[in-house]
């Protein structure tokens, strides 16, 4: 009987997920991954109430479950990471991170280690062998060799989390069930109905990935010291209002700037140097658009089409564009290089121009035929070609 490690976050979709996999025949370990424990002002991190809900559904299904302490990890590698990213006035992703370096890496080789076949999760995706894609016949967990491994998007191209995955390993991708992949969430919350789990009707965490309800503005003011500035106008550089550190905006963001009625503002540029936010009521501003995209940290996980053509995701569930890439060669990158990164996820449809160079780096650059919004420096951005998800990129400056 295979066994297999669970990552169960005491949520619906592990939790639904253990059911499938011990109904198909698996050894199943409930595994908790305690990645943040710390309580802020006025904001009390859920971890406790989520174990103890993971622990029950362990129990209700007569699984043995284990609790993994990541959490000195996880500030190292998810945590610092971001705060550092901020600090340069980019805009970072955590869940990619945390995927890639606690979820799908030391969450990974503990269980290797531990004699598990495979692990598994409750994300919203696939893994199916390269043989199997075209007849689209790629189970939601497949034991096929690294060499011959393919992420999927989920069945579900409303809760796809591949975009979040993209820089998990082949390795890892290989040893990885998605139990969850084949189903829409309606039907996942209706089966764990059926089997009377508590957790049926739990409401699902939005905020920052590792404090649950909590902003991403109130998280970063606990750690990240900022000085009060001005938000000016960028085409008559008047003071408009005023900000509590530039490092919290976002470009093209337009809620919370609190700059009187009338037509919207958007962020448009900052200038960490004077700490100033530049806003622009003017959608078509230059800097909100952009044919090109420049990417750093590469993350390939397969040799890119031979067309050049790709598609591409600039946010999570944003539509597929499609564009030309140009990859620049490193001597050091491989196409699945260890130490990279990923652009954002849903948009519009753009058409592809000339052909391009296919390969491996860990710099790039898209481009567009049509103007994109343009996303904000570290960002993911991640390639597909149909199903198949190609790895992805970070946003230059």
């Amino acid at each position: 009987m295979p066994k297999v490690y669970l990552g169960m976050s005491g949520g619906v979709d592990s939790s639904v997920s253990a059911v499938l996999l011990k109904e198909q025949g698996y050894d199943v370990t409930g595994i908790y991954m305690k990645n943040w424990s710390k309580d802020l002002p006025g904001m009390k991190c859920p971890w406790a109430e989520d174990l103890a809900d993971a622990k029950r559904v362990a129990v209700q299904l007569d699984l043995d479950f284990e609790v993994w302490d990541f959490e000195d990890d996880y500030k190292q590698k998810v945590v610092d990471y971001m705060l550092s990213e901020f600090q340069k006035g980019r805009t970072p992703n955590p869940d990619v991170m945390c995927n890639e370096q606690i979820k799908f890496k030391l969450f990974y080789d503990r269980a290797i280690q531990n004699g598990a076949d495979f692990i598994a999760t409750g994300h919203y995706a696939r893994v199916g062998a390269a043989q199997d894609i075209e007849s689209a016949t790629a189970p939601a967990g497949n034991h096929c060799s690294v060499n011959n491994i393919r992420l999927m998007r989920a069945i579900d191209e409303n809760k796809d989390q591949t975009y979040f995955l993209y820089r998990m390993s082949n390795a890892a991708t290989a040893k990885t069930i998605f139990p969850v992949g084949n189903l829409t969430k309606p039907e996942v919350k209706a089966l764990a109905a059926n089997k009377g789990l508590d957790v049926a009707t739990k409401k699902e965490s939005m905020g920052v990935c590792f404090v649950g309800e909590v902003g991403m503005k109130d998280f970063l003011h606990e750690y990240l010291e900022t000085q009060p500035g001005e938000i000016r106008e960028i085409e008559t550089e008047k003071v408009l209002g005023y900000h509590d550190g530039a490092i919290f905006y976002t470009i093209g963001q337009r809620h919370g700037l609190y700059l009187g009625g009338g037509l919207p503002y958007y962020v448009v540029k900052k200038d960490l140097a004077n700490n100033i936010v530049y806003v622009s009521r003017n959608l078509n501003h230059e800097l909100l658009w952009t044919n090109q995209l420049k990417l750093e940290n590469l993350h390939l996980r397969t040799d890119l089409p031979t067309s050049g053509k790709i598609q591409v995701r600039l946010r999570h569930r944003a539509p597929l564009l499609e564009a030309a890439v140009v990859l620049r060669e490193s001597p050091q990158a491989t196409v699945e290089d260890e130490d990279v990164r990923r652009p954002r996820r849903r948009a519009g449809t753009a058409s592809c121009p000339e052909e391009v160079t296919k390969g491996s780096s860990k710099l790039g650059e898209l481009i567009f035929t049509t103007p994109i919004k343009r996303p904000a420096p570290g960002q993911s951005v991640v390639f597909y070609d149909g199903e198949i998800c190609l790895g992805g990129g970070i946003v230059a400056e």
